[in-house]
């Protein structure tokens, strides 16, 4: 008989079951704790980076036209890294590792060398209605080595704290009335242990980080004059964790726009960054003009440039325009 290790084809199954059985357990011990990566800063001490939500459309709707105007600011900037703030593949997550759409939306588009650099990335709603596990699989980095997805970690620098939050699981619309969808909640049931878990462990490693700046990553807004507003199950939750732990941005996606707004209370910069491809033209609505800095209904993404000491965010639209600019020095805060 022949040996299992004679055959590619059995080669490739046995390595994805062992990755995907190697996963799950990894999915079960890590409830109880964020995982933590690290990632190293510029030789001179600072990091640059792009923001881009709602994205995974094969190329349309300008997703390949938002895609060549990162590679030219990520080249221009040297970007370390790129943050993904969900909603990755449209209309319904990925089907299995083996899913086309990977390669569609995600390797063939973003192809600039600039933008050949790990991106670390969180799930959106649109995920979540398909198999959650094949995006969060280690097998589709062995197919595009940048690719990280997780539902909820920890990114250390020697500058900044990112702590990526996965929101969905807080929005009781998604249980209650999913209208015809269906979610993938494997992994995230029972849904009340889980979220418990996941506030304690973001608040515990919020009050550990000895960090300059500290960054959380969600998929859904907090605050936001877009389409879908404020999630009202995160001012409850959420917010109070960030507002007591001193956090410096909240960033995000779900609202198809770019969005800046500085809470007065706070003084949180609540940043939405979900233009990645279709964008909602005219879908606003009314907020105070002290605190909403930019509000755009197109296509577009987001860099951010941070030292020990200043961080500079540029909003750009789908033709490379700056929209807006913004700086905070944690001696004095400027707006540009």
């Amino acid at each position: 008989m022949a040996s299992l290790f004679d055959n590619n084809n059995n080669k490739t199954r046995l390595f994805i079951f062992i990755f995907t059985l190697c996963y799950s357990l990894f999915l079960v011990a890590s409830r109880a704790k964020l995982q933590q990566l690290k990632h190293s800063v510029k030789a001179d001490g600072s990091l640059s980076f792009l923001v881009l939500g709602d994205w995974g459309r094969q190329g349309n709707y300008n997703q390949s036209k938002v895609a060549r105007q990162m590679g030219k600011v990520g080249k221009e900037l040297d970007i370390d890294f790129v943050i993904s703030t969900g909603d990755n593949f449209y209309e319904d997550g990925l089907t299995c590792v083996n899913d086309p759409a990977f390669k569609l939306s995600f390797s063939n588009i973003y192809t600039a060398p600039s933008l050949h650099k790990q991106w670390y990335s969180v799930l959106g709603n649109h995920d979540y209605r398909g198999n959650v596990l094949a995006q969060l699989s280690p097998v589709l980095t062995k197919f595009d080595s940048r690719w990280l997805c997780l539902r909820s970690f920890v990114l250390k620098t020697e500058i900044v704290d990112f702590f990526f939050v996965d929101t969905n699981p807080f929005v009781d619309q998604y249980f209650t009335n999913p209208k015809g969808h269906k979610y993938d909640w494997r992994g995230v049931l029972p849904r009340k242990k889980y979220l418990s878990n996941l506030l304690k462990d973001l608040n515990s490693a919020l009050r550990k980080s000895k960090a300059d700046w500290k960054i959380v990553v969600g998929h859904h807004t907090i605050k936001s004059a877009g389409h879908h507003g404020d999630t009202q199950e995160l001012q409850p939750t959420l917010l109070p964790i960030l507002e007591a732990h001193n956090v410096d941005f909240y960033v995000n996606g779900h609202d198809h726009c770019l969005e800046h707004i500085i809470d007065s209370k706070s003084q949180i910069q609540f940043l939405t960054s979900g233009g990645g491809s279709k964008a909602w033209r005219g879908d606003v609505k009314q907020w105070d003009p002290e605190e909403l800095k930019l509000y755009y209904d197109g296509q577009g993404f987001m860099s951010v440039e941070m030292t020990k000491k200043e961080a500079k965010l540029v909003f750009y639209d789908v033709f490379g325009n700056v929209l807006h600019k913004w700086s905070r020095s944690k001696e004095l805060d400027l707006t540009v």
